[in-house]
């Protein structure tokens, strides 16, 4: 239970400190998001296939440890965005 938690928040500040600087670089504000859902979700489904399985009972094996570090990493790209657009009302030009 302790690795899950680690490794939850691990996720959450790796995605937002690489989503930070990638809304810096690029000037985009959820850019991280996209990128999230449309590279790393299917790498990772990608990498936990089994072909000896079927469609639904792929999906069905991943479990509660699975999925919360990759909702933990989607929450720290949320806010990685949210935080750059703050910063960007704020005033702050760099960003």
């Amino acid at each position: 239970m302790l690795q899950l938690v680690i490794a939850t928040v691990l996720f959450f500040v790796m995605m937002f400190g690489i989503g930070f600087i990638l809304n810096m670089l690029l000037k985009t504000t959820f850019f991280p998001i996209y990128l999230f859902l449309i590279v790393l979700v299917p790498v990772f489904i990608w990498q936990t296939w089994d072909n000896s399985k079927t469609f639904s009972g792929n999906f069905t094996s991943f479990t509660f440890v699975d999925i919360l570090p990759g909702i933990g990493a989607l929450i720290g790209a949320y806010i990685s965005g949210t935080t750059i657009r703050l910063l960007r009302r704020g005033g702050y030009k760099m960003f």
